[in-house]
């Protein structure tokens, strides 16, 4: 993988500034990295302050602008510090990208209470709230965009993973309720459905299953592409979004999964 300085960038997110949920690690951090290069100022909330502070001062060493907020999503007092903090110390907010998620891989016969509960605080209640105290902020600036991470699982059903699938289902339908209701204050609010990606996530997922590492990778690259995402794949999905390149673009789940849902009906 080519370092942050080494990539060409076009400066398509030129005095932008976007908040990145999730951003420590996987499709948030690759995010994180592709919208700094593109011209953005980024702000990273996690709850992984290693990892966050890392990623911020990688973006700082190749000359962007970055701040690290640690914060816990799913409560109303963190979203709300967070948003602040980012207007304060960047001076506005063009740009949320709600990428935070977490997977449990059970039925709904051995999906405990808590784990439903903390999948769907943390997959849906984080984007509500996030969104719910952003749009006054970009209304009040005359637009802005919302970028909600799904997954493939939130258009189709999927397995042993029932929480999950009807979190990312209800991100999809919450994205296109907010489009309706924003798109008349410059507010465009879309969301991304990968596939299976080459994160922690995906690794997490194959030991809560029991399966070898390697052979969950492989099943999971059974797609016409015949390989699981890599970060930066996605990144470039939510690139795309945050851009003026889809200015007329609004309300769509976007799939990147290399044709794993093709085939569905």
């Amino acid at each position: 993988m080519r370092s942050f300085a080494e990539h060409e960038s076009r400066g398509v997110l030129n005095g932008k500034v976007a908040l990145i949920t999730g951003g420590a690690s996987g499709i948030g951090r690759a995010t994180a990295l592709l919208f700094a290069r593109e011209g953005a100022m980024v702000a990273v909330v996690d709850v992984d302050e290693l990892e966050g502070q890392t990623i911020v001062q990688t973006i700082i060493d190749n000359g962007g602008r970055a701040i690290f907020l640690r914060g816990d999503v799913t409560k109303s007092a963190d979203c709300q510090l967070a948003l602040r903090r980012t207007v304060e110390q960047l001076g506005k907010l063009d740009v949320l990208f709600n990428n935070a998620g977490i997977i449990r891989r059970a039925s709904v016969v051995k999906t405990s209470e808590e784990e439903w509960n903390l999948v769907m605080e943390t997959n849906v209640k984080s984007v509500f709230l996030l969104s719910k105290y952003a749009i006054p902020i970009m209304a009040e600036a005359g637009g802005g965009v919302i970028i909600n991470t799904a997954s493939g699982w939130g258009l189709v059903g999927g397995r042993n993973a029932a929480s999950y699938c009807a979190s990312k289902g209800a991100v999809v339908l919450l994205t296109k309720a907010m489009a309706l209701d924003h798109g008349a204050q410059n507010i465009r609010v879309n969301c991304i459905c990968p596939g299976s990606t080459d994160t922690s996530m995906l690794r997490n997922e194959a030991k809560q299953l029991s399966k070898p590492e390697k052979q969950f990778t492989a099943e999971s690259a059974q797609r016409p592409l015949q390989r699981i995402g890599r970060p930066e794949e996605i990144a470039q999905a939510a690139l795309y979004l945050a851009s003026d390149a889809s200015s007329f673009v609004t309300g769509i789940a976007l799939v990147v999964d290399g044709g794993g849902l093709a085939g569905s009906g």
